[in-house]
């Protein structure tokens, strides 16, 4: 990777923040993702976005309590774009469908990044995604499994980046960032 690029496009993220987010956005970009990748890939990845001056919400920062879909809800609304990271346990969990959902119900500008699993698990919910699903249907209400099957389609249709096996996305973050910047995903 070429430094001086790097460098260039980190500084050019610091100085146009405030241009970015004047409009009323409170955050440029919303970090989805599941349990799996919180402590690893995601944090490395929330490192790099704020490192180079792209504000950058993730869930990790609400306190645990009851009412934590209301503030996800309201912080989503707040955010510019959104950056999914779907994982092998992503669809396990019925917070981040739900927070899928609200993501694509919003119309926000979307970026799927495939960590360790295919897009077309995603796409067609087979492999880890299609067992938890599986579990979804006897647990869950029809009508609302049917709408996360339908957004996660759409959400995996969607060019992103695909990650075959990354260990912890530490050498993932600046080419996410120059891929970021190129589709003037941030800077339009």
């Amino acid at each position: 990777m070429n430094t001086t690029r790097s460098a260039h496009a980190t500084a050019a993220a610091a100085t146009s923040s405030s241009s970015r987010l004047s409009n009323n956005w409170k955050y440029e970009v919303f970090l989805s993702s599941g349990d799996d990748t919180r402590t690893t890939f995601t944090d490395h990845l929330f490192s790099a976005l704020s490192d180079a001056g792209i504000n950058t919400f993730v869930d990790h920062q609400l306190r645990r309590e009851e009412h934590i879909q209301s503030e996800l809800d309201g912080e989503l609304e707040g955010s510019r774009i959104a950056v999914v990271v779907f994982s092998k346990r992503y669809a396990e969990s019925g917070c981040c469908l739900r927070e899928l959902s609200k993501i694509m119900r919003e119309g926000k500008v979307v970026y799927p990044i495939f960590y360790d699993v295919d897009p077309s698990q995603v796409r067609k919910q087979s492999g880890s995604f299609g067992e938890a699903f599986r579990k979804h249907e006897g647990q869950e209400d029809p009508n609302e499994v049917e709408q996360w099957r339908n957004d996660l389609k759409a959400c995996a249709d969607v060019s992103g980046r695909n990650l075959k096996t990354t260990a912890d996305g530490y050498n993932f973050k600046f080419p996410l960032l120059q891929n970021l910047i190129a589709c003037n995903i941030l800077y339009n």
